[in-house]
């Protein structure tokens, strides 16, 4: 107990720390105030409508920034579509799954902003989509941040860009760190972004060598819970529609909570990466301290995020401001 209460506060300081860190020269909490300084409330009102309409906004959007920002940046060249010469981001095999309702909540919410006069042509892809982010957040329950702005969309979207760049539901440790390094991101931080999965959800044929052909005499992953594993199996038939998706959080999946974590505990991780998280002794007492406190969680999740938010940020020399997110 003494242990856990030593991280607690460890990880508390270092949550303080990353959030109250410098922020690139060219970001800022205020970078619209005068040529779009109603810019947050614009954006809110429009993911607020969408989050209405369904709940899948949620999970959808925060992946979508996720996977724009593992690849080549936080540059919104995620939303870009193919063209006859160009085959784009969003199309290579890793992002096929990305769910619509992301894209839609973008593109609601940049209509809504160019509706006001003061404002078209002025706001970034990229920051909307990252405004877009953390507003889901807050709405499922999770934590408010300030959000950098300043953001340029890239000029490139190319699917190859994205071979190697994200993680897959059966990396280990090792490989989950050397990734969210690459991006400038710690073990902690790291642990504290895959908390996203308790509002995530998931196709069955993302885990279901986990119950079906697990190298063992069982068949089935020995890390999984077995009341979970056959609650899998009952949801995830062999041959079942790969278009059939289940919740990550099999508790509170509605609810931007440290529920994720207690899962874990309990092996009910759904992918291997999930549960590795707690298996592997390297990351068990980060695990363990998200588990017993939520505001723990929350804070060092939104000092993440915020760290995320300036991976590969574009410029005026090397970016623009599309005017349609979806053409460069």
């Amino acid at each position: 107990m003494a242990q856990l209460n030593l991280i607690l506060i460890w990880l508390f300081l270092l949550s303080l720390c990353l959030y109250s860190c410098p922020t690139s020269a060219q970001l800022s909490r205020h970078h619209y105030a005068k040529t779009c300084p109603n810019v947050e409330n614009i954006v809110r009102e429009a993911v607020k409508k969408k989050f209405h309409q369904t709940f899948v906004t949620v999970p959808a959007t925060i992946r979508l920034f996720f996977h724009d920002c593992f690849v080549q940046g936080c540059d919104a060249s995620v939303l870009v579509a193919s063209t006859k010469n160009n085959k784009a981001e969003k199309d290579h095999p890793d992002n096929v799954s990305l769910a619509g309702d992301g894209f839609d909540t973008v593109i609601k919410a940049k209509e809504a902003v160019d509706a006001v006069p003061l404002c078209r042509n002025k706001v970034s892809c990229a920051d909307i989509l990252a405004l877009a982010t953390r507003d889901v957040i807050e709405l499922a329950g999770g934590p408010f941040y300030e959000v950098e702005l300043g953001r340029f969309d890239g000029l490139r979207s190319k699917d190859s860009d994205v071979n190697g760049r994200l993680p897959h539901p059966e990396f280990n440790l090792n490989q989950l760190n050397s990734l969210f390094a690459a991006n400038g991101l710690t073990q902690t931080e790291m642990i504290a972004l895959s908390g996203a999965h308790t509002v995530g959800f998931s196709h069955c044929n993302k885990f279901t060598n986990r119950v079906y052909n697990f190298k063992s005499k069982s068949r089935v992953d020995p890390t999984l819970n077995e009341k979970y594993a056959t609650q899998l199996k009952s949801m995830c038939p062999r041959n079942v529609d790969p278009r059939i998706a289940i919740d990550m959080d099999p508790s509170t999946p509605r609810s931007f909570d440290n529920v994720y974590f207690k899962n874990l505990q309990q092996g009910k991780g759904l992918f291997s990466s999930d549960q590795v998280l707690f298996t592997d002794s390297r990351s068990k007492a980060t695990v363990n301290a998200f588990a017993s406190s939520s505001k723990i969680f929350h804070a060092n999740f939104a000092a993440a995020m915020t760290k995320l938010g300036r991976v590969g940020i574009k410029n005026a020399q090397n970016g623009n401001i599309r005017t349609d997110c979806s053409v460069i």
